[in-house]
């Protein structure tokens, strides 16, 4: 079942393109996708967010709270 899952989320689901700046909160340096609030470990020596464990997905959000409305410069 998992494997549907995951070729049901490839193709509908967030692809994560608009993401916040750089936070580091309690030594945890972070980005946050502004679509759907997942947040991604960040490297500040690849200056790239790093691929890791599935991070916090704010899921009792609702959606209208997790999504930017003003575009970010």
């Amino acid at each position: 079942m998992k494997p549907l899952l995951r070729i049901f989320q490839f193709s509908f689901g967030c692809r994560h393109r608009q993401r916040s700046g750089v936070f580091t909160i309690k030594k945890r340096t972070y980005q946050v996708c502004l679509q759907c609030g997942r947040e991604f470990e960040y490297s500040w020596a690849l200056m790239q967010a790093v691929r890791s464990s599935p991070a916090h997905i704010p899921a009792a959000l609702p959606t209208s709270a997790r999504r930017a409305d003003v575009p970010v410069s």
